[in-house]
């Protein structure tokens, strides 16, 4: 069987090791995935911005690392930090396949996913208790 994790490659950093405290803790109603549910996600540095897609088996630690800049890579250097779009999936390789799938999209398309549910390019992970972003009025561009 073919391991989920993965080496660095052109916009992905290495998943999540362990669970954060603290993170674990949250109770959340409806959107953001918990409990190792494999998601696609995308994260923007503004609106119409820089575009990061990545995948994980933790969404919620993994956006915790994104926002705090614990892992060097492409979402560090161009400050991707906004959860504009993700997708729950049943298995970590059907979650790989999406991923792969989108990072062959052309910017216009991953566009259009992200404006048909999220309009507003809101920070969805505002919604479940992480802490705005200063800095970056987003909805306001």
């Amino acid at each position: 069987m073919r391991s989920h994790r993965r080496r660095n490659w052109i916009g992905h950093c290495p998943s999540p090791t362990p669970r954060l405290r603290g993170i674990d803790a949250f109770v959340l109603p409806g959107l953001l995935p918990r409990d190792r549910q494999p998601c696609v996600y995308m994260l923007a540095s503004q609106r119409n911005g820089t575009l990061y897609i990545g995948v994980t088996s933790d969404l919620i630690a993994r956006i915790h690392q994104h926002r705090e800049g614990s892992v060097e890579c492409f979402s560090k250097r161009y400050a991707t930090k906004l959860l504009v779009w993700f997708e729950a999936h049943e298995t970590m390789e059907a979650a790989i396949t999406r991923e792969k799938q989108l990072k062959k999209w052309n910017r216009a398309w991953k566009l259009r996913l992200i404006e048909e549910a999220n309009p507003e390019w809101r920070d969805l992970a505002e919604e479940h208790r992480f802490e705005p972003l200063s800095g970056l009025a987003v909805g306001r561009l």
